[in-house]
C-alpha cells in the first residue's frame, strides 16, 4: 500500500496539459496562490482563537482551519504532480479534505439555530436604540425623583425651621440667628439688640375660649410683630406665648422705639371672640464679655420686671435685676 501511495512513476499532469507554457502558467499560478492563501487562512483563525478564549464555537473554527489546511495540501500535491506522478497521495489528501469537509458541514448545520440566533447588525442597532431611549427614561426619571427629593427636603427644613402654629421661626431657627450676630458681635465689633415678648394673662384666653382661639391669638400676635418690625430684622417663637425678636446692628435707643411700637401695635389688635391682649416687653443690648444665652437671660430678666410691674410696658435691662430675686 506504502509503496503505490509512493509510486511516483505514473504519468505527471504536465503530459495532460501538453507542457505548453501559457497552461502551465494558469495551472501553476493558479494553486501556488491557492496554496499560499489556504496556508495562511488557518494560521489567522488560531490565532483569533487564540487571543479570543472567549469564544463558543473554537471547536468548528479548527475544523474549518483543518478544512482549508487541507484543500492548500491538494492543491500543492497538484503543483508536484505536474513533473511527478504521486497520485495516490493526492486521491489520499482529497480524501481526507472531504471526511474533514463532511464533519465540518454536520456541526455547521447543528449550530445553525445558534448562529440564526446571533443578532444581527440591524438588532444591535435597535436594541442598542432601545436601550439609548431607555436611558433616557431613566434620566428623566432620576431627574424628576431628585427635584421631589429637593422640594421635600426644602419642606422638612421649612418644618423644622418654621413654628407651626405662628409661621414665624422655630426656637432652633431663631437660636441660630442669635448665634450668627453673636459671632458678628464678636468679630466685627456689630452692635445689636434682643427683644424677648410675652402676651399678658394668655392663659385667661385658653382657660376661657380654649386652645384653638389661644393659636389664633399667637398667630395674630405673631403676625403684628413681623408688620412693626424690619427687613432685617428676625422674629421666632420662642416658647409658649414668648417671642424673640432679634435687632441686627441697633442700639438700645433704637430697640426701645421699636419694643413700644410692637406694644402699642399688640394693644390695638383686633381679636376673635372681643378678646383684647398686651404684651409685656424686655430689651436687652448685647456687650462685650457676653454670650449668646447670657444676652436671653438679661432680657428675659427684663420681662419678668415688666410683668411684676403692671404688665403691658416695655423694660430694659440694668445690672440691678439680675441681683434682685
Amino acid at each position: 500500500m506504502f509503496d503505490r501511495l509512493f509510486d511516483g512513476s505514473l504519468m505527471p499532469h504536465g503530459h495532460c496539459l501538453l507542457w505548453r507554457w501559457d497552461l502551465l502558467f494558469l495551472h501553476l499560478g493558479g494553486d501556488l496562490m491557492t496554496v499560499v492563501a489556504y496556508s495562511v487562512i488557518p494560521l489567522g483563525i488560531f490565532y483569533f482563537l487564540y487571543k479570543r478564549k472567549d469564544i463558543k464555537f473554537d471547536g468548528l473554527a479548527a475544523l474549518f482551519a483543518c478544512f482549508i489546511a487541507f484543500c492548500g495540501l491538494s492543491h500543492l500535491a497538484g503543483i508536484v504532480n505536474i513533473w511527478n506522478g504521486y497520485y495516490f497521495i493526492e486521491g489520499a489528501i482529497k480524501f481526507a479534505t472531504g471526511l474533514v469537509s463532511i464533519v465540518t458541514a454536520y456541526y455547521l448545520w447543528k449550530l445553525m439555530p445558534v448562529f440564526i440566533n446571533i443578532p444581527s447588525i440591524t438588532m444591535l442597532k435597535e436594541r442598542n436604540k432601545a436601550l439609548e431611549e431607555l436611558k433616557a427614561q431613566l434620566e428623566e426619571a432620576n431627574h424628576s425623583l431628585e427635584e421631589k427629593v429637593k422640594e421635600r427636603t426644602l419642606e422638612l427644613e421649612q418644618q423644622a425651621n418654621t413654628d407651626a402654629v405662628t409661621g414665624v421661626a422655630s426656637r432652633f431657627c431663631i437660636m441660630e440667628t442669635l448665634n450668627h450676630n453673636c459671632g458678628l458681635f464678636e468679630r466685627y465689633g456689630r452692635p445689636f439688640s434682643i427683644l424677648m415678648i410675652d402676651v399678658d394673662h394668655f392663659k385667661d384666653v385658653n382657660d376661657t375660649h380654649g386652645h384653638q382661639a389661644g393659636d389664633e391669638v399667637l398667630s395674630l400676635m405673631a403676625e403684628c410683630i413681623s408688620n412693626n418690625i424690619r427687613s432685617v430684622d428676625a422674629i421666632g417663637r420662642y416658647g409658649g406665648e414668648e417671642f424673640l425678636v432679634i435687632l441686627p446692628e441697633t442700639p438700645q435707643n433704637i430697640a426701645i422705639d421699636l419694643a413700644e411700637r410692637i406694644r402699642t401695635g399688640v394693644e390695638k389688635l383686633s381679636l376673635p371672640f372681643e378678646i383684647e391682649v398686651t404684651c409685656s416687653v424686655g430689651v436687652s443690648t448685647m456687650t462685650q464679655g457676653l454670650s449668646d444665652d447670657g444676652l436671653v437671660s438679661q432680657a428675659d430678666h427684663a420681662l419678668y420686671t415688666a410683668k411684676r410691674s403692671g404688665r403691658n410696658q416695655v423694660v430694659v435691662f440694668e445690672e440691678s435685676m439680675s441681683e434682685s430675686p
